[in-house]
């Protein structure tokens, strides 16, 4: 090692170790420092070194606690101080802005929906800035250590301009206007680091989300890593070919799995079948996946074809991607789920035909803990920050 590499080295281990000790105290607080300095493996001298610059920072506090088995005086252990640091986490999807502020356990303090004026030739930082100082003008009686600002982003593939998934500059941008920190993520990315975070799939450093509504995505958890973690791209599985002649899909390509399994697509098959199943139950509904799923529930025989059919394809296409990432937990979110007696053994059979053997054989299969992931996909973002002690160093630093 050169000496010009070494201040940084040092300043990595220094941000690492911190990070550490934050996620131990936020998982298992109240914990005494012996028992950190275990869980963390670094030695008391350093454990006592990292907590007094938290304390002193007003990031973790003190707390008395009555240890298990034990009728003497109550233990003193570490807790999170999150009280008054707050964070701005923010979703743009579908030509909408929710705006959430929120502390650092990342309860909702307050939350608005907006329109966001964009046309998609004019970049979104006019339009974001203006109804970010606007949010801080009408709840700056609320606000007090504003650590961040965190946003999730639409993918490429979704009906919104290029622009919105693209802008670069934007981080930097708001940044600079701001004076805080950004972090931007693509959004089925984010919801997938929130479920890794809080949902379930707590605790697992490698899982699967497979998104499956008006698009199909997928977010890839790798060694407790986010893939495309510095970037805003998304695993465009629902634009791998399923069907060689199949359905013209939004890519210019021809039988994408997203021409088989998103909501539009499910629905058109339905109305393509459907005059040929006169028993069916749906002929007296209006088509929509909660009355497919209604109806395949209730036994009806069309509706229970989609679903396995859907769960088939779904099953074969998360098969490749089990034998590359090794997964413990695949999630699904989806309004599909309303089905997932009937669709989760269909995917189930198929990944047992297609995947390894040794690779299946512990796998998870689960929905998402969010059916609606809102603005925590972007408050996960804070959170990793402060468990990779990116975030956490600046804090610390004041």
């Amino acid at each position: 090692m050169n000496s010009d590499s070494q201040p940084g080295h040092v300043d990595q281990i220094k941000q690492t170790n911190a990070g550490v000790v934050y996620r131990l105290i936020d998982h298992y607080g109240p914990v005494s420092r012996i028992e950190l300095a275990r869980l963390a493996q670094l030695a008391p001298a350093s454990i006592t070194k990292i907590i007094r610059e938290m304390v002193d920072a007003h990031l973790v506090k003190e707390a008395q606690y009555a240890e298990p088995g034990s009728r003497g005086r109550p233990a003193t252990g570490l807790v999170l101080d999150t009280a008054g640091w707050h964070f701005l986490a923010l979703r743009l999807h579908q030509n909408t802005v929710t705006i959430t502020l929120r502390d650092l356990s990342t309860q909702t303090l307050v939350e608005e929906q907006h329109g966001l004026p964009h046309d998609g030739q004019q970049p979104l930082l006019a339009p974001l800035t203006e109804l970010i100082e606007a949010f801080f003008t009408r709840h700056q009686q609320r606000l007090e250590r504003l650590t961040a600002i965190a946003i999730t982003l639409p993918g490429l593939s979704d009906n919104t301009p290029e622009s919105a998934a693209h802008e670069l500059p934007l981080a930097q941008a708001l940044t600079q206007h701001t004076g805080l920190p950004v972090f931007i993520q693509q959004e089925v990315s984010a919801w997938t680091l929130a479920e890794s975070l809080f949902g379930a799939a707590f605790g697992a450093t490698e899982v699967i989300q497979l998104v499956v509504d008006d698009t199909v995505g997928a977010g890839i958890i790798c060694d407790g890593q986010l893939l495309h973690k510095k970037g805003r791209a998304r695993v465009e599985i629902g634009h791998i070919q399923v069907e060689a002649q199949g359905a013209l899909c939004s890519c210019g390509n021809r039988g994408c799995l997203e021409t088989v399994v998103s909501r539009a697509s499910l629905l058109r098959l339905l109305s393509q079948r459907l005059p040929f199943h006169p028993e069916s139950l749906l002929n007296t509904e209006t088509l929509s996946i909660e009355a497919l799923c209604n109806a395949a529930l209730q036994g009806d025989g069309l509706a229970t074809e989609l679903i396995t059919q859907t769960g088939e394809h779904l099953g074969r296409m998360l098969a490749t991607l089990v034998n590359i990432f090794h997964p413990q937990h695949i999630l699904l979110g989806s309004p599909l789920n309303a089905a997932a007696t009937l669709l989760y053994p269909a995917i189930g059979q198929a990944l047992r035909q297609h995947a390894l053997p040794a690779y299946h054989q512990q796998l998870q299969l689960s929905p998402t803990a969010f059916p609606e992931p809102g603005t925590l996909g972007a408050a996960a973002l804070i959170k990793d920050a402060m468990y990779n002690g990116s975030l956490l160093v600046r804090l610390l630093q004041g």
